[in-house]
């Protein structure tokens, strides 16, 4: 079938089941409140759409003055409305548009179902990379491909689980095909008005805030049906597509792999403890053994090779005669009927030695070989040797096939299930520091320094001078030694001399000081590594890689963290046998930072301690930008332009000190906050960058629009792997001469330059916070109680301006999107793109966005977040909330937001925005005659709680249309 038609048959598709599911809740409407709710529900729908097509000059009515009568008549009909009718009108907007979302998701599936298999991007790639480079090209791609999407518990997903879990089931139903009128189609409908009635009365709001286990419970929901549904297939047709190129995928290899931050995350957290590290790791490992033994038990059922028929290896034999000794408590029923099965006796094993292991792990008790798994790396050997006997013995198709997708499944789950990343800001770490040392020094214990004896760094007498503590540090050449009668010391000290002190104490004997004679407050940050140190011996090396340091100013930053870690012995460096068992990695997130970056890491690598670490971490630093901050803090086009540059200089650093680079992208959903397609942000990234490995954030609701239904989770992780192995393969040589780098380079710094001096003179505006807090309901986020984080920073972050004290970036995106004013994904471009076409560039822009990767992939998502930004709804926020003295910075930001149209559509040649993106284009029109009755209801009912007293009962019916806004805009965080 021809695409044009195939795609207009998907289209009335949906179309029809958006139809079909908000008949089905009208009818659910009336059984629960009879028939005026739904007739409410139309008046509103129809009055909206009126005021929406007025506004354009379509329909009957037109002219500006009409789309404002047909608003003021909404505005009255709401205000009418008491309490208990606001509540239900807004769930029910909320429902119309959870339902017509699923239809959407099903809609998506449905594409990919009748998509010719050739248009497969990973497909695509592979031949693509096997006919310009060649096989071996392909197979270095392949070797050093490794992926990993990090799961967060940042608070932007609005939905609770009960609702999400069925709306799957609504998607499920509505994706198995059945015929108008057949009794097939009646059973469907009667399922799927159940589902929706049991939707109606359920409560859609959390009324406790969710705790880091819960949220590590959801992510582990999602993790347990991607590595269970999505990642068996999807490396077996890897490795199936592969193979007719000559290139082999291992199959101990992980080429995609997840991580986690929850559990982990400390910064800006005090709910994360070391008791709930512990049980989140906990929680991880029993999913992952019931994975595991999940995947063995199928291929007990597969491998029934008998001895009677075909031998097997002596090493097999011996290991499974070896594991039935030290397993005496092994059914001996199954000992008698696998007598002549070897496969199947060594996989009952391994399945004991599993269920050993978790087990030992609750209790809290240490590994006893031969019993159970220390490892990863322990039951893929136990694999091998069946891999190794079946290829002995003629059997290397199943050896291949189920078995190989057995192994590959094992690499990436483990014994943890997803790597646990942990973070806590500097501040911290320094604080911890200099605890220990003053411990160390009220205990009189001799510093340990290297250099730092009687010649260098004793007083007068001759005696040794401690180190740190309320002691003013001095500096010399070879030593740091202190005055212990002057007042400063460590926290005092500047950048350079701290990170000479903090080198030199890597190479100290034993420790600076017992823990215990730390105060409870330092005493808990250094407890995270002994928590560290205790994961790696419980699950293996790969429970936990990377210590993640935020708001890093200098390397001194960055060693402060390490000296932790070596308190809790997770590294060693002047001994026998050096180890690293982490790594570290600066977290970027101001530019300043960003800017700072390469002097960081080439301070870092230049520390000779330092240096060793990462040659024992195998020459791999890991590097990680923080978009949102640098977005609140510069404006959506410098904060992106400044992380592209930053990853020119840091490719060049490493390169310079012999390092590779893994780079990690805090993404969040929004493109403010870093969002956007991901296969288009890895192509976008500057060449050399990537080299098989890239770690980025999914959070919020993107984890359940990406993630809930299995086609749609194959074909967002099918595009990364496409994308890295592009980059790895086709990408390490500019794809642009050094002439046009120069120049699309100069032209960046124009759009940025104009572009922050716009968005700064907005966020710096006395008026700005006032207005902020007026024109948007973000004071009332924080009772959304959407994850364990709080909604502000318990310290002041890097605000946008003044007046928004320790409000969080995420916070700051998610109020301008609940207005439909989404000030942070677009503000400030449109004057960037002016300033360089005023200064004669406009030919270059259109070279650079038919020819520059990372310029196209920018203007596409400024332009998709211009077309979800409605000033028309934003315009009935501000006129009903924010006092007329404020009223000026919408018109300041109206005036933005229509010069940065006119110039995207300059630069693009469209006459509406998405004109190049149809179905994202049909797909917000959808959307829109469902999101705008909720933004009404939401300024309704915002308007009455500011003008009362607390009423709980508001507060509920306020949060609803949050709820709703959030789930139908995606990607509001």
């Amino acid at each position: 079938m021809p695409h044009a038609a195939r795609d207009r048959d998907l289209d009335a598709s949906l179309r029809a089941d958006v139809r079909r599911v908000s008949t089905l809740l009208g009818e659910s409407l009336v059984r629960q409140h009879g028939p005026d709710l739904l007739d409410l529900v139309e008046q509103v729908r129809l009055l909206t759409k009126e005021s929406k097509e007025a506004a354009r000059g379509e329909g009957e009515a037109t002219g500006p003055w009409t789309a404002r009568d047909v608003i003021d008549q909404v505005r009255e009909l709401l205000a009418g409305l008491d309490v208990d009718e606001a509540t239900d009108l807004a769930r029910a907007f909320a429902f119309y548009f959870h339902l017509a979302n699923a239809a959407e998701q099903v809609h998506r599936v449905r594409q990919l179902r009748v998509r010719p298999e050739e248009d497969g991007q990973l497909l695509r790639t592979v031949a693509q990379i096997a006919d310009e480079a060649g096989p071996e090209a392909l197979q270095r791609a392949v070797n050093q491909l490794d992926v990993r999407p990090v799961f967060t518990a940042h608070p932007t997903e609005a939905s609770r689980r009960t609702v999400l879990d069925k709306l799957r089931a609504i998607s499920d139903l509505l994706s198995t095909t059945t015929a108008e009128g057949s009794t097939a189609r009646r059973r469907q409908d009667r399922r799927l008005a159940e589902i929706i009635d049991q939707m109606w009365q359920t409560d859609e709001l959390r009324h406790v805030r969710p705790s880091p286990v819960d949220e590590a419970r959801n992510a582990a929901y999602y993790l347990g049906n991607i590595l269970t549904n999505t990642m068996p297939e999807l490396m077996g047709d890897l490795a199936e597509l592969l193979s007719e190129h000559g290139v082999t995928l291992p199959d101990d290899g992980a080429p995609l792999r997840f991580g986690s931050w929850i559990g982990g995350d400390r910064d800006g957290n005090p709910h994360v403890t070391v008791d709930v590290t512990h049980e989140v790791f906990q929680l991880q490992n029993q999913h992952a053994v019931r994975i595991n033994i999940g995947f063995v038990d199928t291929l007990i059922a597969v491998l029934s090779n008998s001895t009677t028929i075909v031998a097997a290896t002596g090493e097999l034999l011996d290991s499974v005669a070896e594991d039935l000794a030290n397993l005496p408590g092994l059914d001996p029923r199954v000992r008698e009927l696998n007598a002549n099965e070897p496969y199947r006796l060594k996989l009952t094993c391994i399945k004991a030695k599993l269920l050993n292991t978790s087990a030992r792990i609750q209790r809290r008790l240490p590994h006893e070989p031969g019993r159970d798994y220390s490892s990863t790396a322990e039951v893929l050997a136990d694999l091998a040797l069946i891999e190794q006997s079946l290829r002995a013995h003629t059997a290397s198709l199943v050896a291949d096939g189920s078995l190989a997708a057995v192994r590959r499944a094992v690499s990436t789950i483990g014994l943890h299930l997803a790597t646990l990343d942990f973070r806590d800001n500097a501040g911290k770490h320094h604080k911890a520091v200099a605890a220990l040392l003053a411990a160390r020094e009220a205990e009189s214990v001799p510093a340990g320094v290297p250099g730092s004896g009687p010649a260098s760094a004793a007083g007068a007498s001759g005696s040794p001078a401690p180190v740190g503590g309320p002691a003013s540090t001095v500096v010399t050449d070879t030593a740091v030694s202190v005055d212990p009668a002057a007042p400063g010391g460590y926290l005092e000290l500047g950048p350079g001399p701290r990170q000479r002190l903090l080198s030199s104490l890597l190479l100290s004997p034993g420790p600076l000081a017992p823990p215990s004679s730390l105060k409870k407050k330092r005493a808990r940050t250094l407890e995270v590594f002994q928590a560290i140190a205790d994961a790696l011996r419980q699950y293996g090396p790969d429970a936990v890689e990377t210590y993640i340091v935020s708001r890093v100013r200098g390397a001194d930053d960055v060693l402060a963290a390490v000296v932790l870690a070596r308190e809790a012995g997770l590294l060693e460096l002047s001994g026998a046998q050096p180890e690293a068992l982490i790594g570290f990695a600066p977290l970027l997130e101001s530019v300043e930072a960003l800017r700072s970056g390469g002097q960081i890491l080439d301070d870092l690598f230049s520390d000779p301690q330092y240096r060793r670490i990462v040659q024992l971490r195998g020459d791999l630093q890991e590097v990680m930008f923080g978009y949102s901050d640098s977005n609140m803090e510069a404006g959506v086009a410098t904060s992106q332009w400044e992380i592209h540059k930053a990853q020119l200089v840091l490719r060049d650093v490493a390169a310079r000190h012999g390092v590779r680079l893994r780079f990690f992208h805090g993404r969040g959903g929004s493109v403010g906050r870093g969002g956007g397609p991901t296969y288009d942000a890895i192509l976008a990234q500057p060449n050399g960058a990537l080299a098989g490995e890239i770690k980025f954030t999914e959070q919020g609701e993107v984890i359940s629009d990406k993630y809930t239904l299995p086609e749609l989770a194959r074909e967002n992780l099918e595009l990364a792997l496409a994308a890295m192995l592009q980059a790895s393969a086709l990408h390490q040589e500019p794809r642009t001469s050094e002439a046009e780098r120069g120049r699309y380079h100069a032209a960046m710094e124009e759009i940025s330059g104009a572009a922050y001096g716009r968005y700064r003179s907005l966020v710096e505006h006395p008026d700005l916070p006032e207005y902020f807090r007026a024109s948007t309901p973000v004071e009332q986020l924080s009772a959304v109680k959407f994850g364990s984080r709080p909604a502000d920073r318990p310290e002041a972050g890097p605000a946008a301006g003044p007046g928004f004290g320790k409000l969080r970036a995420i916070t700051w995106v998610f109020g301008w999107t609940q207005s439909r004013q989404i000030v942070p994904g677009w503000y400030g471009v449109g004057s960037g793109l002016r300033a360089a076409r005023a200064a004669g560039l406009q030919p270059l822009l259109r070279e650079m966005i038919s020819n520059w990767h990372y310029f196209q992939s920018f203007i596409s998502n400024v332009e998709m977040t211009l077309a979800k930004t409605d000033l028309d709804i934003a315009a009935h926020y501000v006129s009903t909330l924010v006092p007329a003295e404020l009223r000026h910075l919408f018109d300041d930001i109206r005036a933005e937001y229509e010069l940065t149209v006119a110039e995207i559509r300059m630069l693009t040649g469209e006459n509406q925005l998405l004109d190049n993106q149809p179905v994202l284009q049909r797909s917000l029109d959808v959307r829109d005659q469902y999101l705008d009755p909720i933004s009404y209801m939401q300024v309704e009912l915002l308007r009455r709680i500011r003008a009362s007293e607390p009423d709980e009962a508001l507060q509920r019916a306020m949060l609803i249309t949050v709820n709703g806004i959030a789930a139908g805009l995606r990607n509001t965080g």
